[in-house]
């Protein structure tokens, strides 16, 4: 059986979805949302909603997604 879920780039354990988060992004001057994904280590990655095959960046604001 297959996920759908990402895998965490740091540590390999497949991670959860943890919401959504309205951010400005700089290249276009948009609002976009980002989907923020955890894994049980805790590592907290995020990518844009829009740009659902770009690679998940870190989330420079872990602590605020506990």
């Amino acid at each position: 059986m297959t996920s759908n879920e990402p895998t965490c780039p740091e540590c390999g354990r497949v991670m959860e979805f943890g919401g959504f988060v309205l951010c400005r992004r700089k290249d276009d001057d948009k609002r976009v949302c980002r989907g923020v994904w955890k894994c049980p280590e805790p590592h907290v990655w995020w990518n844009w909603a829009d740009r659902p095959h770009e690679t998940l960046e870190p989330c420079p604001m872990p602590d605020i997604f506990d």
